[in-house]
């Protein structure tokens, strides 16, 4: 199957703009949850990687069947009454579950890109589809990869999810986060480390943004995993019981820049 690729013929890549995503870096390091400032900061320095990764996932079998279809996974993601219907174990069970107990939904994210969207001009072109199928995607990066939502799960996620596809700004987001929770963190723990095994795990991994999403929630998720070639997050693990042994919660919030360990 051959997929017609319509792209906008005014899209231009971002311009590179160092100073703005560091800005916008001390905004998401003081919250964490003000995902609107990972797009800002993925904007300011990703250059033409997405435009590059974009080209790579078309010239694919999988990219062309995907681009094809051009589903929209939201409202399928959010459903949650025939994921729950699935087997226990597999990808979609689990993918429900960690989103109710963090009480998130994929519509959720749609609404933080949706505050940076109104900020910057966008096209309704093949390459609006596939960042939208990045993003939409993240929380099953997630469930798959074994990496939690603390600000040391989403900074090793960010390190995978570059390996993946690549982009100064993911790398940024991710190496900083790092560095800063390593700022704080017991003597021992290896913050640092969580990052490369991230980089490692997700360059060994299969690409998740070329899987059929329907099919992949129907997985049993060992089987999934194994059939992906997503290794297990050990060193993130480890450190995290570390972590906890010390009475200390990894966070980029202002507590954590003063020195003062969160408590668990």
């Amino acid at each position: 199957m051959t997929a017609e690729i319509f792209v906008h013929p005014d899209r231009r890549p971002a311009a590179f703009r160092p100073f703005k995503a560091w800005k916008h870096m001390q905004k998401l390091i003081a919250d964490k949850e003000d995902t609107e400032q990972v797009f800002h900061i993925i904007e300011a320095l990703n250059g033409r990687s997405f435009e590059r990764n974009f080209w790579a996932f078309a010239a694919k079998p999988a990219g062309q069947r995907l681009l094809a279809e051009k589903a929209y996974l939201p409202p399928m993601l959010d459903d949650h009454s025939w994921i729950r219907e699935l087997p226990e174990g597999t990808v979609g069970r689990a993918y429900v579950e960690f989103m109710e107990r963090e009480g998130l939904s994929a519509q959720g994210l749609v609404d933080e890109s949706e505050k940076y969207r109104s900020k910057a001009q966008e096209y309704d072109d093949a390459m609006l589809w596939y960042g939208n199928r990045l993003r939409d995607t993240h929380d099953l990066f997630h469930v798959l990869s074994g990496y939690n939502r603390d600000a040391l799960g989403e900074a090793s996620l960010l390190a995978f999810t570059y390996s993946q596809q690549p982009g100064l700004g993911i790398i940024f987001i991710s190496f900083v986060g790092c560095q800063t929770i390593t700022k704080h963190a017991p003597k021992g723990a290896r913050i640092m480390d969580c990052f490369r095994e991230g980089k490692r795990n997700g360059a060994k991994a299969a690409k998740i943004i070329e899987q059929d999403i329907p099919s992949l929630l129907r997985e049993p998720l060992d089987a999934a995993r194994a059939r992906l070639g997503i290794e297990p997050p050990v060193v993130y693990k480890e450190t995290l019981k570390l972590l906890a042994q010390h009475g200390y919660t990894p966070t980029l919030q202002p507590q954590a820049l003063s020195g003062e360990p969160v408590a668990a």
